[in-house]
């Protein structure tokens, strides 16, 4: 039988055939903490007697999760990254650079082959680029950071073939919403995931990363998609390495194939407090919203400022809602900026935060109130995801988010799209 995309990275890796379940020890080529997690993965690091790190060129450090810090605790965990990095030269991204996943692959510190783990679950983001990357805890971390290996299990590989053509005013985070509904919370548990079809090779990077980043909501490892002209296009433009991608065989095994359609699509919504409870926005009855956010990892890159613009622009914002956006980066920022897409949104009445996380880990901006209904970006609506275990988050496309802030109540968005 052929190999996954998965398993030729690991063999690749480690320079013997591997198969499903195998246990590996295997060399990585970056690893990446942000500011929730580093601070664990630096004392790990101190109690380990670690005197060096393996590579610091292969090590970024970001801080974008409480950014600006909210309090005097989380400012001196920050100050103790600054020193770390220092000390041992790692590239950190300070305040306002923007969110870890945006950063790492714009700043072109990911490429097709790759091997990255990452102390955030969502570093799968990357797997859109032809990586196995793959989230882990602080003190997996810190071995890594000394080491620059660790073990992992050899994962099954799912394929996802996305057929047909998506309407308008539908969009990659639909396409992955609908996805969760049918795999599942647990339908991936320690697996991989290949994303194929003609629904993928016609999205662009900013929507594909939206896909992969997606992927551990159903429980899998990475979230990978077959690097084509797009992909290379991309990475050349913001990376100077070399490298060597990797293709699924005609004949790899997978242990399940899923084939759905998505010409049917419209609107997805998920419902509180669950990523896999999904419904079209048409089947839902009038919820008004409280709080609308635009931004994180998932959905804070131009093409997502782009389209709410299209929604918002000459608009206004319902007098009873809060509408928040944060750009994925300083440098999606300064495009809207120079687009004039920033004012149009101020105007209709939205609030800007700082490039990063914003609301969306629920420490420091944009906490809901008691009761409140929120219509987020984001990539999960846990009960207290974004602060207060007494409000309800509902996930959805950056246009269903605006034309949602617009009526205040959930909306389906293709109305301001024709």
């Amino acid at each position: 039988m052929g190999k996954t995309m998965s398993e030729k990275i690991f063999e690749r890796k480690v320079n013997h055939a591997v198969q499903p379940g195998d246990l590996v020890i295997a060399p990585i080529d970056c690893a990446m903490g942000q500011d929730g997690t580093t601070p664990l993965a630096i004392k790990s690091f101190l109690d380990m007697n670690a005197q060096s790190v393996f590579d610091h060129h292969k090590i970024f450090f970001v801080i974008d999760h409480n950014a600006p810090s909210p309090m005097e605790s989380v400012s001196r965990l920050h100050d103790e990254m600054r020193s770390f990095a220092q000390k041992f030269g790692i590239s950190l991204f300070d305040v306002g650079q923007g969110v870890c996943h945006e950063l790492m692959v714009a700043k072109g510190l990911v490429v097709p082959g790759d091997l990255v783990v990452g102390a955030d679950s969502h570093t799968c983001t990357y797997g859109a680029l032809g990586a196995f990357a793959t989230g882990i805890g602080s003190t997996e971390l810190a071995v890594a950071m000394i080491s620059g290996k660790l073990w992992f299990k050899v994962p099954e590989t799912i394929r996802i073939n996305l057929h047909g053509t998506l309407q308008e005013g539908v969009f990659a985070k639909d396409v992955i919403l609908f996805i969760a509904s049918q795999l599942k919370a647990d339908g991936a548990n320690y697996k991989a995931i290949e994303f194929h079809g003609p629904v993928i090779d016609r999205l662009e990077m900013d929507e594909r990363f939206t896909i992969s980043n997606m992927a551990v909501e159903m429980g899998a490892k990475a979230g990978l998609m077959v690097p084509d002209d797009k992909t290379f296009s991309w990475v050349k433009k913001r990376s100077k390495r070399d490298f060597e991608s990797v293709f699924p065989d005609p004949n790899a095994r997978y242990c399940e194939v899923v084939d759905l359609d998505c010409s049917f699509l419209t609107p997805q919504v998920a419902l509180p407090h669950r990523v896999d409870t999904v419904k079209s926005v048409e089947e839902l009855d009038e919820i008004p919203i409280q709080e609308a956010f635009i931004g994180t990892c998932t959905n804070g890159r131009i093409r997502d400022l782009e389209v709410a613009t299209r929604i918002l622009s000459g608009r206004k914002v319902h007098p009873h809602v809060r509408l928040i956006v944060a750009p994925a980066s300083r440098e999606i920022f300064l495009h809207a900026l120079q687009m004039g897409w920033v004012e149009e949104i101020v105007q209709a009445g939205g609030v800007f935060v700082t490039p990063g996380c914003g609301p969306c880990v629920g420490t420091h901006q944009g906490i809901p109130g008691d009761g409140w209904n929120v219509i987020s970006t984001a990539n999960r609506n846990f009960k207290g995801r974004m602060g207060n275990a007494s409000a309800f988050i509902y996930l959805a496309s950056p246009a269903t988010v605006a034309a949602s802030a617009i009526e205040g109540k959930i909306t389906d968005p293709r109305k301001y799209l024709r």
